[in-house]
Order: C-alpha cells, then sequence, then structure tokens
C-alpha cells in the first residue's frame, strides 16, 4: 500500500498533499459530470478519495478501525438530490479541505514546530479546494506569481445574483450569507447591507460599500481586477 514508505519531510508531505488535492479537484471541476454520477445516493457510505499520484476515487472507506490514514466525509453521496449541484459540490469541497489538512498533519505528527509552521505555509500557498470550486480563485496554483489573483479569483455571484468582491473563506455556506454581513455597514452612507442591493467591497481597506454610493455597477465590477474605494484612492495606497 502507498503508506508502506510513508513521506517524512515537510516536502515530502507537501508533495503527498498537492498529488491529492490535485486529484480532488479535479474530481470536483474537470471530472465533476463522472464524479457526479457516482455518488448516487442509493449506494452505501461513499467517501472521496484523492491519491498522491494526482487520481481520484469515490469508494467506500477503509474497512480497519482505526484505518491507516484520516478517512474523508463519510457519506457524500446521501446529501448529492437534496440539494443544489453547486452548493453540494461546495460541501463536499470543505469537506475535502479538512481531509487534506488532517492528512498532512497526521503525516507530519513528528515534524517540530518550525517544520509544521514550513508545511502549512506552503499548503497556504495554494487556494483551498472550495475557493477553486466556487472560482473564488483561479485553478492555477501559486497566486502569489499572479498579481491581482485575489480580487479576479474571488468575484462571485451569490444566489439572489449579486456580485461580491474580496469573498472572504468564511462565507463557505452561502444559507448563511446574509446573517453573517448583517451588521456590515456601507463604508460612504453608513447604510445596513441588504441582500436585496449589489455591494463590493475594497481590496485594500477591506471595507464594503453599496455600489450605488461609489458609482460601481455589477457590470462594472466584474471587468475590475482590484477595487480600491474612494479613500484608499485619495490616500494613494497600494
Amino acid at each position: 500500500m502507498e503508506m508502506a514508505a510513508s513521506p517524512r519531510t515537510v516536502e515530502e508531505i507537501f508533495k503527498d498533499y498537492s498529488g491529492r488535492r490535485a486529484g480532488v479537484v479535479r474530481a470536483l471541476t474537470y471530472d465533476v459530470d463522472e464524479f457526479y454520477g457516482l455518488c448516487d445516493p442509493d449506494k452505501e457510505n461513499l467517501c472521496l478519495y484523492g491519491h498522491p499520484n494526482e487520481s481520484w476515487e469515490v469508494t467506500l472507506p477503509a474497512e480497519e478501525v482505526p484505518p491507516e490514514l484520516p478517512e474523508p466525509a463519510l457519506g457524500i453521496n446521501f446529501a448529492r438530490d437534496g440539494m443544489h449541484r453547486k452548493d453540494w459540490l461546495s460541501l463536499v469541497a470543505v469537506h475535502s479541505d479538512s481531509w487534506l489538512l488532517s492528512v498532512a498533519f497526521y503525516l507530519g505528527a513528528r515534524l517540530n514546530r518550525n517544520e509544521r509552521k514550513r508545511l502549512f505555509s506552503l499548503i497556504n500557498e495554494l487556494p483551498t479546494v472550495f475557493e477553486v470550486v466556487t472560482e473564488r480563485k483561479p485553478i492555477k496554483d501559486k497566486p502569489s506569481v499572479d498579481s491581482g489573483s485575489k480580487s479576479r479569483g474571488s468575484t462571485k455571484r451569490s444566489n439572489d445574483g449579486q456580485v461580491k468582491i474580496n469573498t472572504k473563506f468564511a462565507d463557505e455556506n452561502f444559507e448563511e450569507e446574509e446573517d453573517e454581513h448583517s451588521e456590515t455597514l456601507c463604508g460612504s452612507c453608513g447604510g445596513n447591507y441588504n441582500a436585496d442591493e449589489f455591494w463590493i467591497g475594497c481590496d485594500v481597506c477591506e471595507r464594503w460599500y453599496h455600489g450605488k454610493c461609489v458609482k460601481i455597477t455589477p457590470a462594472k465590477a466584474e471587468s475590475i481586477k482590484q477595487y480600491k474605494c474612494p479613500s484608499c484612492m485619495k490616500r494613494g495606497r497600494q
């Protein structure tokens, strides 16, 4: 089995993580129709596995207890027909991110403090599976090489049709989005967040604004790579 010579160094563990992540991303993007078809709710508890060779597999969990490695979320197929497809894929993506991290730090259990920090730093350079699946980050790895990727990848239409820029990872549950922003105030007029109105977030100061207050329409926002609010533009902040 693949664990016969399990990864030991930070580089080996990161390579293992990257391969598994690539497999999961492929299942949820390029091969999504095949993946969707394999997750039949009438079958037993199924899991999505990413393998170090960048392949993926939908199968039953390991029989041994405890398993050799942390196991992915169990029974992902049961929720398939009870949710909108994109919401279900987002849910699987979030669970997959959690699984990938648990495997990496299980393999890195013997690393010292500095090595663990270095491993996490390497992992943190990559967009999460959730960010890729919901198109909040480009699929191309190493976003730091690509200036402006933060806002270009994070422009997102939510269920109510509004465009949001600078979306935070905490928005992973779309149903909770409105509650999450209910206390957000417009940086221009001080008005409360309303899901029926278009809002835009500044990529510099991270304040939110009514689109109408800063004269930005949803169509215009789609073409903005990095939005700076009027205050930041005046200060000339980078």
